[in-house]
């Protein structure tokens, strides 16, 4: 791993399943959906949540273009709406607006990694650390509440580029930001398919696989905790 850092400035982190994961199990169905909906979720087949979960979302990649918390509340308005009514959960106005609004303000949705944090600081000292991530405004009060906002310099956001990671804009608006050569950076995530797109353009990918979905075999070298980056 040092060889792999060598005569790297800056160090690139993806943000879910690298610094923090969801409190739930899963990033859109937040521990408020499962108390609102649980009963009637579990009269639902595996396949047909699966279906619902992937048509909501589908409209969330439609209309990622967002300015503010908000509009990102809005969306998620419509995320639980589209899966209420695919699934016959009958959630009412007010409950489908809690849960938008619970997905969007409620930070005790997302969990910090064992020793991230410390991680993350130890790693401010020797690189100057940037994020590319695939999320909505509320990231930056996401970060703030898990202690670590501080400790990056910049950041790219799909949310404010209209587009997701492996698109190249994503990383280059990173390097825009950062202002040096792709070959002086790396870049952490736990998708080969994100690492790939970076790798593109000279980016040094490590994969992450803190969340054991994401231990797979890949070509890239790989870490199971921020920890083990040197």
């Amino acid at each position: 791993m040092h060889e792999l850092l060598t005569n790297k400035s800056v160090l690139f982190l993806d943000v879910g399943n690298t610094i923090d994961y969801p409190a739930s199990g899963d990033w859109m169905f937040t521990n408020l959906f499962f108390d609102l909906a649980g009963e009637r979720l579990k009269e639902c087949a595996a396949e047909q949540i699966r279906r619902a979960w992937m048509t909501g979302v589908e409209y969330l990649l439609k209309n990622h273009a967002v300015r503010d918390e908000e509009e990102e509340a809005g969306q998620f308005y419509q995320y639980y709406r589209i899966v209420s009514e695919a699934l016959g959960l009958r959630l009412t106005e007010d409950e489908i607006k809690r849960l938008a609004e619970d997905r969007t303000y409620n930070m005790d949705n997302y969990v910090l990694y064992p020793g991230a944090k410390e991680a993350i600081e130890a790693l401010s000292k020797t690189y100057r650390l940037g994020i590319i991530s695939d999320t909505w405004p509320s990231i930056e009060n996401q970060l703030r509440t898990l202690g670590v906002r501080q400790y990056f310099s910049f950041a790219t956001y799909s949310f404010a580029l209209g587009v997701f990671k492996p698109d190249p804009r994503m990383y280059l608006d990173a390097l825009r930001k950062c202002g040096c050569d792709a070959r002086e950076t790396a870049f952490v995530d736990d998708s080969p398919q994100n690492l790939e797109g970076a790798a593109k353009l000279g980016i040094t990918p490590i994969l992450i696989a803190a969340n054991p979905a994401s231990d797979v075999e890949t070509p890239y070298r790989k870490i199971h905790a921020l920890s083990e980056l040197p």
